[in-house]
């Protein structure tokens, strides 16, 4: 099963080669889905055949660990080797990773096909959208359009292309962040084979582009091959075993997602949140790759097993190698005050960008932090932890302060991030077996939940045309078995025993109780920050799924069977990680040494 590892990180890459390839075909979509697909299948099937997974040394010699390996030398001068390994804290990420890039996978391809049919029979849509939505019907839009069909006209977002719907000018006029699996959606994208729709998408302006009914029912492709990209570079880190080669697959995650941002995202925020993007993302990246290089010189190896084992870096540069490192990988986390990149991003981002966003590239931080710099500065880990449990502690209840007086439901989905990635970096700042187990499933459980999270925030936006709290209201009536996804949602970010999102926060809790002394204090504000948690994610309910029905929500329609589909692996992942936590716990301990 060693040999397993390359298809595991080779399918994505080459899958979004073909779809890049073929973009100009009706098919490319599917060509993604399939990628996504057998991509998962191979990481799946990597348990078989494991190993103990026993971290340990006998007579000095270096034994278990991981449960396959397999290297290729490649610039051995640089230390630089394409070594890939996989063991019970590696693998869960890389599940997550490929059941979140399938999933969005295949939501740009039903979109592909509803647009598809919608341009058949509606011979002229003028569409504006912020990003990707499973919306049943109607044309995904921006807050304070009318749907097509309408009193009002076709939706679209500016001036020229409400007076060319008006005025029937035979032609779709686009400005898209990305595909849509809105019935009447269309999206496109600038630079791409003709026919082909632009709009502020891949470096054009933000002005609408024209073009004919056709070329509006053809939805590029480049955002699937984009998804791809993330789902392969990701990959990549969580198998590396090369610390070069994990600096290079960390960075290589920096490009496609700035991409999706910057060319797919809302066209009023998207250049500005894919700079600060960027601009956080290369500086917290500068200081973790001196880290690494430190570590490197130091040991005389960039084998982060062989490191782990033989206990890290010298006792004197621990310190600093763990601070460089703990500090790149906060950016990423993100880790309060480092995080004010996220809502941002997630603000601006297509819905397929906020989901890798939240079950992905957060990861990227968190499982850095845990498995690099815990493993290769140990020491260093330990003497910064209480500063690290302070800015945790911090960020649970900051987020939670701020999350009860956002107005905008996509912004408070990102900003909860924040908090429930302060329970992770909290649990592990304790540094007991309890805390790290319960920061690994956090981490997985947060990978589930906010992704469901922002699958449903962008598909209301995209029937309503709003994310703000104060035009919503009246789900339930409206769209009752939406309304029950939501709550569903919900209760599980908020830690509702019985559902995924309560042990990671409980366990974290009595890790950091168990430490005795100032902890019980950063214990105190965990707890405070759940209950936060609980009271803007109850508001949010309140003023979204209650009360009369919103003239915004009034007709919407209720879930799809396309929206079940995409949805319903997280909705069972976390019934059953919620349920039954017991394997995925004993699973992290075959990780840890």
């Amino acid at each position: 099963m060693e040999l397993m590892l390359v298809p595991a990180v080779a399918v994505p890459f080459f899958g979004a080669v073909l779809v890049w390839a073929w973009r100009d075909r009706a098919f490319a979509h599917w060509i993604g889905v399939g990628a996504a697909a057998l991509a998962l299948a191979v990481v799946a099937l990597l348990p078989l055949g494991r190993g103990s997974g026993d971290w340990s040394t006998i007579g000095g010699s270096m034994t278990g660990g991981w449960w396959h390996e397999v290297e290729f030398a490649w610039a051995p001068s640089i230390y630089l080797d394409f070594s890939l390994a996989v063991d019970g804290i590696s693998w869960p990420l890389a599940v997550l990773t490929a059941l979140l890039g399938l999933l969005c996978c295949l939501h740009n391809a039903l979109g592909a096909e509803r647009h598809t049919s919608a341009a058949l029979q509606v011979p002229l849509a003028t569409v504006a959208t912020g990003g990707p939505s499973l919306a049943a019907g109607g044309v995904t839009g921006v807050p304070g359009e009318s749907p097509l069909g309408e009193p009002g006209g076709a939706v679209g977002a500016s001036a020229e292309s409400r007076t060319s719907a008006a005025l029937q000018v035979p032609l779709a006029t686009v400005a898209t962040g990305g595909p849509s699996l809105a019935a009447d959606g269309v999206t496109g994208v600038p630079g791409e084979p003709a026919p082909s729709v632009s709009g502020g998408a891949l470096g054009q302006s933000d002005d609408e582009a024209t073009g004919t009914a056709a070329a509006a029912s053809r939805p590029s492709p480049t955002l699937t091959a984009l998804l791809l990209a993330v789902q392969f570079a990701s990959t990549l880190v969580f198998f590396a075993d090369n610390l070069v080669l994990f600096f290079i697959a960390f960075e290589s995650v920096l490009l496609p997602m700035w991409a999706i941002i910057h060319r797919y995202g809302d066209p009023a925020a998207r250049r500005h949140a894919a700079a600060k993007f960027a601009l956080f993302t290369v500086a917290g990246s500068l200081l973790m790759a001196t880290g690494l290089f430190v570590a490197v010189a130091d040991t005389g190896t960039a084998d982060l097993g062989a490191l782990i084992l033989l206990g890290g870096v010298s006792p004197d540069l621990s310190l600093l190698v763990f601070a460089l490192l703990a500090i790149g990988f906060a950016v990423k986390a993100p880790l309060w005050p480092l995080h004010s990149w996220l809502p941002d991003a997630h603000t601006a981002a297509p819905t397929v960008g906020s989901v890798l966003l939240a079950g992905v590239l957060l990861k990227l931080g968190t499982y850095g932090l845990i498995r690099v710099a815990g493993g290769i500065a140990p020491q260093g880990a330990a003497d910064a932890a209480p500063v690290l449990a302070v800015l945790a502690a911090l960020g649970i209840v900051v987020a939670g302060l701020v999350c009860l007086s956002l107005p905008e439901l996509k912004r408070l989905i990102a900003y909860s991030s924040v908090g429930h990635m302060g329970f992770v970096v909290l649990a592990f700042a304790t540094g007991t077996e309890a805390g790290i187990r319960a920061a690994l499933f956090g981490n997985l459980a947060h990978g589930l939940i906010t992704p469901l999270l922002f699958f449903l925030a962008g598909a209301l936006k995209a029937r309503t045309h709003t994310g703000l709290l104060g035009s919503l209201g009246g789900l339930r009536l409206a769209a009752p078995t939406f309304a029950g996804l939501l709550g569903f949602a919900a209760f599980a970010s908020l830690g509702l025993p019985g559902l995924a999102g309560f042990w990671g926060e409980a366990f974290t809790v009595y890790a950091a109780a168990e430490r005795g002394g100032a902890w019980l204090a950063l214990a105190a504000a965990a707890a405070f920050g759940a209950f936060l948690a609980a009271a803007y994610l109850l508001r949010m309910l309140r003023r979204v799924s209650h009360g009369p029905v919103a003239p915004a929500v009034s007709g919407i329609g209720d879930v799809s069977t396309v929206e079940l589909i995409v949805w319903s692996p997280l909705v069972a992942g976390t019934l059953l990680l919620g349920l039954m936590p017991g394997p995925l716990l004993d699973l992290f301990g075959e990780g840890l040494l």
